[in-house]
């Protein structure tokens, strides 16, 4: 019989990033010490910015990092005699790499990476007239770029990544009058647009990379091994005892204080579900239930401040908007998103009768007494924020504070060899991201070369205007075009690539449509997100059902359900005036009357998915909650007037119903 998996295989298995090597000893410590060195470049870089400029630290960013991927990421499956393991696992496991091909590939990426940096000066200035050399250091980079993407993310992104190429060297031959068609590039030019450009590998994405998400990885390092993420669960289990839902409201807390530290949807929803599921289980919850809850509560963490996904940083540099003001985009979405899964399972603890369950548990307040110090790092981010200060400064400043509090629990003081760990951590776990960076930077320079984000926003808008001349239909048609877009996007690709793909060419659509940006982006952001929760793929789903051991596609199906809300609240942004006031914006009191009654919306889906009002309910009554929902969040006066009346009219319904029922039974008890 075969051991079971172990919380960092599950992760590596459903997660979008690739396992890594398992790495010699030696090769391990020399990995660290070069992922701690460029942790501690990026906090120095905070403080004493390169003279050189952006560019510059990025290149030398881009220098350290990608020859890492070729030493830590396999580049294929690995040996068959490699997958087993003794079936207690107390033997040691074997190294799997890297090979002589991997030093090669990391060897020739450090001699391309560093090219630029010999000459920076030149280098910058030869922009316009790059030499043969230039060109030939672009091409290799390019491979080794799609090459570790591949390793750290699949074939998807590298093969969308070709596909833009082909397009940007063969779409100067499509006839001119064709919407797609553009002047045409050759391979010198496109080369150097990726190498020597301001987009291409060294553009935004891998600027942010760089710059914000290394940072907040080291912050959650730090969060991890000072004993953040063990206090939040404890902290979880003893906030809710006493009712049959509290093991699923439990969880869901659990999941949003557990993704301040993991960043990762797949990782929270496995992580929690090693704690969790067994006492799911004992509540009554079926195996699919459980994991709809875990995948639901993992995957709102990367949804939800005070971190949200590596996408929100992006958002911010291309709104050129403080980090703070994104967080507050996102604070309401994620209160409505919580509000319906809490109502869901307050629905299936009635429908279920699942059962309290008592587990040995400290007082909350007890708790907060001795660890609450943890939530003093993340509150000061937020408020370092609000003073103006830049993002990246705030979480280093909220980093400092979160070590000098560690020292509060013996067990899980930073010391200086605890404090490396982190800093090698919080590198090595942003490979992925910073290969898919640095691959994005591919697709948006030949987007913004060929000028195929204008055309593509063109062509989907005059496709959602073919069904009729109304602006509204066009608008409608438009987003759901763009929502199913970039959730099959995402099925594919990471969360940030899948978002910068879609800002790049579906954002201009919206805003052409009269969409401000920061609609635009959020919806986008939403949709890339909850790629992870979307059958069939789900991966989100897929890593909880393993954990409960259900089938993964009734899994999926529930945490669907469970994370409704959040496909459709996005529609609000972008559809109407008032959907603004769901990110925050306007006067206080719209804001108040929009988030309440798309409260009551989320409330009246969570009755159409769960079968519930004040007790089991009809299928005519849950259709009019499912109308009602979508009348509510369209948030105009007379589809809230139309709306209301027929929640009302549901509701009604059922008391009528429930009252008969009582009269009709009445006579024959007596």
């Amino acid at each position: 019989m075969s051991a079971q998996p172990t919380v960092e295989e599950l992760v590596a298995q459903y997660d979008q990033e690739r396992p890594m090597s398992r790495l010699s000893p030696r090769l391990s410590a020399v990995v660290s010490v070069v992922c701690a060195a460029l942790s501690l470049f990026s906090l120095y870089a905070v403080f004493f910015p390169l003279e050189q400029g952006p560019q510059f630290y990025v290149t030398v960013f881009l220098t350290a990092a990608l020859p890492l991927c070729f030493l830590t990421y396999r580049a294929g499956a690995r040996d068959a005699g490699a997958e087993t393991a003794d079936e207690g696992r107390s033997a040691a496991r074997p190294a799997d790499g890297p090979r002589a091909l991997d030093w090669v590939l990391a060897a020739a990426a450090l001699a391309v990476c560093a090219y630029p940096l010999f000459d920076f000066d030149g280098f910058l200035e030869r922009r316009q007239l790059p030499t043969a050399l230039d060109t030939a250091v672009a091409l290799v980079l390019l491979l080794l770029v799609l090459e570790a993407c591949r390793r750290t993310t699949g074939w998807a992104l590298p093969l969308f990544c070709v596909g833009f190429l082909l397009y940007a060297y063969y779409g100067g031959l499509l006839p001119y009058d064709w919407p797609l068609a553009h002047s045409g590039f050759d391979a010198d030019a496109i080369l150097a647009n990726l190498f020597m450009g301001a987009d291409g590998f060294y553009g935004v994405p891998l600027n942010v990379a760089a710059t914000y998400i290394v940072l907040f990885a080291v912050f959650g390092a730090v969060l991890d091994l000072s004993g953040a993420g063990a206090f939040f669960i404890e902290l979880s289990f003893a906030a809710f005892r006493g009712s049959r839902s509290a093991s699923g409201r439990t969880v869901t807390a659990a999941g949003f204080l557990m993704g301040t530290v993991s960043g990762s949807g797949t990782a929270t929803a496995v992580s929690l579900g090693t704690v969790a599921w067994p006492v799911l289980r004992r509540a009554g919850y079926s195996r699919e239930k459980g994991g709809g809850i875990l995948a639901a509560a993992g995957i709102g963490a990367i949804l939800s401040p005070p971190t949200l996904g590596s996408a929100a940083f992006i958002i911010a540099e291309y709104l050129r908007e403080s980090y703070l003001t994104v967080l507050l985009y996102a604070t309401i979405p994620t209160v409505l998103y919580y509000l319906g899964i809490i109502l869901a399972i307050e629905i299936d603890a009635r429908k279920s009768l699942t059962t309290t369950v008592e587990v040995e548990r400290r007082s909350p307040l007890r708790l907060l007494a001795r660890f609450g110090y943890h939530f003093v790092s993340m509150f000061l981010i937020i408020g370092f924020m609000a003073a103006e200060m830049p993002p990246f400064k705030a979480v280093v400043y909220a980093t400092g504070v979160q070590v000098v509090l560690s020292f509060l629990d013996p067990a899980h003081r930073l010391t200086p060899r605890r404090l490396y760990e982190a800093l090698a951590q919080g590198s090595r776990s942003v490979l992925p991201v910073i290969a898919t960076c640095a691959a994005a930077g591919i697709i948006v320079a030949v987007v913004t070369q060929t000028g195929l984000g204008l055309n593509l926003a063109t062509i989907i808008v005059e496709s959602a205007g073919a069904f009729g001349s109304d602006p509204t239909v066009t608008l409608v048609l438009t987003a759901l075009f763009a929502a199913v877009s970039i959730t099959v996007l995402g099925l594919a690709v990471p969360v940030t690539a899948s978002f910068i793909i879609s800002a790049v060419i579906i954002a201009p659509a919206m805003t052409t449509l009269g969409v401000t940006a920061p609609e635009a982006y959020m919806f986008i952001f939403y949709y890339a997100v909850l790629s992870e929760v979307t059958p069939p793929t789900a991966l989100a789903a897929a890593a909880a059902a393993a954990i409960t051991g259900g089938s993964p596609m009734r899994t999926m199906t529930e945490t669907w359900k469970y994370s409704l809300p959040a496909f459709l609240v996005p529609f609000s942004f972008v559809l109407t005036d008032n959907g603004a006031r769901l990110l925050g914006q306007g006067a206080f009191t719209d804001i108040a009357w929009v988030t309440a009654v798309s409260a009551l919306a989320v409330a009246a889906l969570a009755a159409a998915t769960g079968g519930w009002l004040l007790g089991p309910s009809t299928r005519l009554e849950r259709g009019l909650c499912a109308v009602s929902a979508l009348l509510l969040l369209y948030l105009k006066p007379l589809s809230l007037l139309t709306g209301s009346v027929l929640l009302a009219t549901a509701l009604g319904l059922h008391l009528l119903r429930g009252r008969g029922a009582r009269a009709h039974t009445v006579p024959d008890a007596l």
